[in-house]
Order: C-alpha cells, then sequence, then structure tokens
C-alpha cells in the first residue's frame, strides 16, 4: 500500500493516514489479516512523526479497522458488529448530506455522486446488497 501526506492540507496527518488506510482496504489493496508496517516504518516512509502514526492506528482500532498484537503489530481485523457500522454510516452520512444540500445539490445529484462512489468501489447499480 503506497500512503501519501499532503503537508500542504488543513486536515491533520493522523486524519490523512486514517483515511488512506480505510480507503486501502475498501479498495481491497490490504486486505482481513494483513499486517501494517510498524508505526517506525510508516512514519519513516512517509515522513511523520511516529506519535502521529500511532494516534492514526488507535483510532483505526478503536473504530474496528485494527487489532494491535505484539508479535506482528497492527493487523488489518475488520469489527463485524454490523449495527454499528449502520449506525456510524448513518451518522456520517447525515452530516455530509446535509453539507450537500446547504450547497443547494438535488436529490437526484447526491443519488449520482453515491452511484459513482460505489462504482469506485466495484459495486454497480445492478447490486443488491
Amino acid at each position: 500500500m503506497y500512503v501519501t501526506i499532503d503537508f500542504n492540507s488543513d486536515e491533520a496527518f493522523y486524519i490523512q493516514l486514517k483515511k488512506q488506510i480505510i480507503m486501502g482496504i475498501a479498495m481491497a489493496q490490504i486486505r482481513e489479516g494483513d499486517s501494517l508496517p510498524s508505526v517506525r516504518d510508516m512514519a519513516d516512509d512517509i515522513g511523520i512523526n511516529m506519535h502521529t502514526v500511532n494516534k492514526a492506528y488507535a483510532i483505526l482500532k478503536q473504530e474496528g479497522y485494527l487489532k494491535l498484537d505484539r508479535r506482528r503489530g497492527a493487523v488489518v481485523c475488520l469489527d463485524p458488529d454490523r449495527l454499528r457500522a449502520v449506525n456510524e454510516t448513518r451518522v456520517h452520512m447525515r452530516e455530509t448530506i446535509a453539507g450537500a444540500l446547504c450547497r443547494d445539490l438535488s436529490p437526484k445529484e447526491l443519488h449520482a455522486i453515491l452511484d459513482e462512489v460505489l462504482a469506485e468501489f466495484g459495486y454497480g447499480r445492478s447490486e443488491n446488497d
């Protein structure tokens, strides 16, 4: 997995890293059971502080994307709690949709955007799940 940090972004480095790891999982670049680089290696590879990587890993663990193993380090281990995932997704989508509606995007445009994003992850309009 290739991670890049935008050093000119207003978004915190740990958030950028967290988002890229989640995208890597969603795009099947990182799979269940895969080990991520050690905190030190990741920090060296992308040029950020070890504490920043540690913070991103800790949040990913808390959110159910990773488990931290003494021998293997940070391992992708997805939380199977579907109800929790549904509720968290609803909260995030509600915030995103509210912002889009405030910017005068129509429901039709929002549906088109959702279809585009799902297509990026390999889900077409014919998918029922």
